[in-house]
């Protein structure tokens, strides 16, 4: 299978790309990055070709590409890879807005064309079991969650809100979310936040705490701040607990690790599953087979629903009803 990726301004492009090369029977034929120097190093360091614009690595007859770009040019670079009749695998969180989000949506419809969300949680294997046992009816009915991801703030393109779209809530928010709406196998009906700016110089918002409730009744709250110092690794702490009527159970997606401490502040060495690696592997083994998508683009666009109406809820102050404002 022939697969190119479009820009590494994205950090998971590195773990993708690195999965995309382990594999036998896949091909990465090339490197798209409107970065040159980051383009062909990663080329040079993944043994791949650096193509000068994203419409020649779409020429190369691919079956599939990944897109790791700056999230306001998501919609531009999977309208192309539809039209060109590619499989699409899109970083989180799908799109900055919700009307390009549906776009990209729409677009992949008309086209026929794969269109897959980017959250490897699901693949983490302490999640996975979460849900068995959740599902098994081991916990009884389950009516509360109390879910963190938490961070440093990653700098980059991530603080330009005309590229990224907000800060902590947009970049945090979707990863849990996504893998509550999983397990519960229902939708968010409503949310309050209160977000603002705290550990850093940046404007953007860098802290904040979400409650929403689903359809079911169930309700939840997030910390989803980059609240940690520079010396913390920029992800690592997903975690989530589940309140049932029969018991409770917390889980650490990112646990299966050492935390080793120098001069220079906290590291991981990490000896979990490779969750990256399982969302590869996952959305080549579905292109292959024709088979839809694990995670739809709907996923991803119900998950960005919440951080957008959540930064409504705070500008407004009051809790936001997301049929009824998503409607307007």
């Amino acid at each position: 299978m022939k697969v190119g990726i479009v820009s590494f301004a994205h950090g998971h492009a590195n773990a993708y790309a690195s999965s995309l090369v382990s594999m036998d029977d896949v091909e990465l034929v090339g490197i798209y990055d409107d970065v040159p120097e980051r383009g062909k190093e990663a080329a040079i360091r993944f043994q791949t070709n650096y193509l000068r614009s994203y419409q020649e690595l779409l020429s190369k007859k691919l079956d599939a590409v990944i897109v790791t770009s700056e999230n306001a040019k998501h919609l531009e670079h999977v309208e192309e890879a539809a039209k060109a009749g590619v499989a699409i695998l899109c970083e989180k969180p799908l799109a900055d807005t919700i009307t390009d989000a549906e776009k990209m949506i729409h677009v992949c419809k008309e086209a026929n064309v794969f269109l897959q969300t980017a959250f490897p949680v699901r693949f983490n294997e302490v999640v996975r079991r979460a849900k068995e046992r959740i599902d098994s009816g081991e916990f009884g009915k389950i009516v509360a969650i109390k879910g963190t991801n938490r961070g440093k703030n990653p700098g980059g393109w991530f603080t330009e809100k005309e590229k990224s779209g907000g800060g902590a809530v947009i970049d945090h928010t979707v990863h849990v979310v996504d893998v509550m709406r999983w397990i519960l196998q229902d939708e968010v009906a409503d949310v309050y936040a209160e977000i603002d700016q705290f550990f850093s110089g940046k404007s953007l918002d860098d802290a904040g705490i979400l409650n929403f409730s689903f359809t079911n009744g169930v309700i939840a709250t997030l910390d989803c701040s980059w609240s940690r110092n520079e010396h913390f690794p920029i992800w690592g702490d997903v975690t989530m607990e589940f309140i049932g009527t029969e018991g409770t159970m917390k889980i650490d997606a990112q646990g299966q690790k050492l935390s080793v401490y120098d001069a220079s502040g906290i590291h991981y060495q990490v000896f979990a599953d490779d969750m990256d690696h399982g969302l590869v592997k996952d959305f080549i083994s579905r292109v292959r087979s024709k088979k839809a998508p694990s995670i739809t683009g709907e996923d991803g666009l119900c998950a960005l629903e919440v951080a957008i109406g959540a930064y409504a809820s705070s500008e407004n102050g009051e809790r936001v009803q997301l049929k009824s404002f998503l409607q307007t």
